[in-house]
Formats: structure tokens, sequence, C-alpha cells
């Protein structure tokens, strides 16, 4: 290994110019690929992506499908970043102005990103979205995002980020701080800013993580440079309290849950005849049918099983007792089993035999089970 890439993989940040012919920006992003934080080029002297070549500002054109990632190109800002090492001596060799920018998502990183500027103080119900704050309280001094974060995390029992020192965090040219965090678990955070009608922790408190980048601590800009703060240069895991406080304030994407499927119109046709059209019998298995049809909604863990045991078992008692057709019984029961597991036939072809069977020796009293 050469001296130069043992100096960007030290423990420190460099704050300066580094020997043997490697520039600042080229020790920031090898110091920050040697942690596994991918990175990409700002423009210089500021904190914003360099620009696309002169295809991708095409109109229409986006990153999907674009060949300039896959030709080892800076195009579409944090998409490109990169932990290539041979790609980042190009990059920041040919181009020392340029600044360095770290793709939260990728680096599986959440980066509370804390804002001191001097602005009027917004209505109270937006300093910290989804908690009360009453009249009654004193709001004489409150001015930035230090202020409502710290006292978010006093509600919470729990200390600032902004004075977590066993992680990284980096003063901004502003006047703010980036406090880096790992993302655990596997969650997928996402970006928001201040407390805006979308997702928001806190006034004036910012979040990058997936779908969003932070600049790195050595970067310099047109406004002074991001400067780490403190001992430690490494990411502490994400405090249990602060993830609650992500999730509730909807730093989660949503689970995707399709509408419950409803019972297959053959079905709840074949139910209906056989049970007398709008009979108690036909309504009593109608009802029964719909729990299964709906765990099409739900791959796992829907009980889907029992749910059909339970059908076919109701339907082997009215079967018994003369309220309905073993046959068309049998039907409804294999339709609604196919809605929601489709292609399963051996599965739920063993489980509707079996809770009919158990059934036909128990009839059922439209009032309930003899």
């Amino acid at each position: 290994m050469t001296d130069e890439l043992r100096a960007s993989r030290s423990d420190s940040p460099p704050a300066a110019a580094v020997t043997a012919g490697v520039t600042r920006s080229l020790a920031v992003a090898r110091w920050c690929a040697g942690r596994g934080w991918p990175v990409h080029p700002l423009a210089p002297g500021r904190k914003t992506p360099v620009a696309n070549c002169a295809a991708c500002r095409e109109p229409g054109h986006t990153h999907r499908g674009c060949r300039c990632l896959a030709l080892g190109r800076w195009c579409h800002g944090f998409r490109a970043a990169t932990l290539d090492f041979d790609r980042i001596e190009r990059w920041w060799g040919a181009h020392p102005e340029f600044g360095v920018g770290v793709a939260c998502g990728p680096a599986g990183l959440v980066v509370i990103d804390i804002d001191a500027h001097a602005r009027r103080l917004p209505a109270r119900d937006r300093l910290l979205p989804g908690i009360d704050i009453a009249d009654t309280v004193d709001l004489t001094g409150l001015a930035n995002g230090f202020h409502t974060l710290a006292v978010l995390a006093v509600l919470r029992g729990a200390a600032s980020p902004a004075e977590d020192e066993s992680t990284l965090r980096v003063r901004t040219p502003s006047g703010g701080l980036h406090v880096w965090y790992r993302a655990v678990g596997g969650h997928r955070w996402q970006c928001s800013s201040g407390s805006g009608a979308g997702r928001a922790l806190a006034w004036q408190v910012d979040v990058r993580a997936h779908g969003g980048y932070v600049v790195a601590p050595g970067t310099v800009t047109g406004a002074g440079t991001y400067e780490a703060v403190g001992e430690v240069r490494e990411s502490a895991p994400l405090p249990a309290w602060l993830a609650r406080e992500l999730e509730r304030t909807g730093h989660l994407p949503p689970v995707h849950v399709p509408a419950p499927r409803p019972v297959p119109p053959r079905a709840r046709q074949a139910v209906l005849a056989a049970g007398g059209g709008l009979g108690a019998a036909g309504r009593v298995l109608a009802g029964l049918l719909a729990e299964v049809a709906a765990c099409g909604a739900v791959p796992e863990g829907a009980a889907f099983t029992e749910k059909l045991n339970r059908a076919a078992y109701t339907a082997g008692g009215l079967v018994a007792a003369g309220l309905l057709a073993e046959q068309e019984a049998e039907r409804a029961l294999r339709e609604a089993a196919e809605q929601a597991r489709p292609g399963r036939q051996r599965r739920y072809g063993s489980v509707i035999r079996g809770g009919l069977s158990a059934g036909l020796s128990r009839p059922l009293s439209l009032g309930g089970r003899s």
C-alpha cells in the first residue's frame, strides 16, 4: 500500500493537502471510500453535485438506463457514487477542485442535519411535528434546529444528537452540524427537510438518508470548510429513541399492502345458491370465505390455513345439517382458496377435505354448532 493511500485511510479526515501529490479532495474521497461510504463529485466551491453531461441534461432524461453510470461518469449526482478507487483516482486526480459528497443510502448512513439559520419562528405545531406544544410553554430563546432538537430529546429523556460524542459530527460553514449515524436493522430511512408539509423531524433539522447525500468532512466550499468535531471519526448506530422518532414522523417508506381481494363472484354465487339465495347458512359461509379470500393481500402470516380449515369445517357442518349441498360448498371453498393462494391446490385441497370431513360429523344448526 502506498503512503498516499495510507494517509487517505487514516483515522482523521484530511484537514489540508496531503503530501506526495495527493490533493485534499482526493484524500477526502479516499478516506470516505475506505470506510465504505460511496463518494461522488461536488461542483467546485459548492455543496451541489457536478453538472451532468450535455446528453444527460436533455429534457426527459433520467438516471434510469443511462449509460453514463456504467461508463464511470459522474452524471446524476449521488447516484454515481462509488467505492472504486480507480474511478476515484480518475475523478479527483483530474479535478482536484471538486468537492466530495457521500451517498447516504448506499453508505448505510442517517445524517441529522441541524441548521442554525436566522429565521422567524414558525407556528407551534411546526416546531416538532406531531407533538403539541401548549401555549403556556415559554418559547423565548428558541431560535434554531439546535434548540428544537434539544427540546425533542428532553421530551424523550435522551441527550441531543448535537451533544453525542460517540459518533462523527461535522460542523458546517453556516454554523450548523451534521451528526452521522449508522442505520441498523435493515431500515431504509428516508430524507426530509425542516418541518415542511411532508415528513419532518423538527424545525431547522433535516434528515439525510436514502435518496440524499451529505458533504464529506474536509470538503472546502466558497462558504468555508466542513470540519469534523471532537475525536470520533466513525458513525455510531442510530439511537433507538431517535429511530422511533423517525418512524413516528414518517421517515420509513410506506409498506405496500394490496387492497383485500373480494370473494370470487362465482364462489359467492355458488354459496348463495347452495344456501338458498340470501339465506342464513349462505351468509355464514360467505363471511368465512371472505376471510379466506382476503388472505391474498398478505403473502405470509395471514393464518390462511386456519381460516380455510374453519370455513371448511363450518361448510361440512352445514352440509351435514342439510343446509348446503356438499359439491357446491367444496367448489366455493376451492375458489376462495385459489383466490388467496393461486396454484397451491395440493396444499389447500387437503385442508378443505380435512375440514369438510370433520364438519360432516357435527351437523350445525342456524343457531350454532350442535
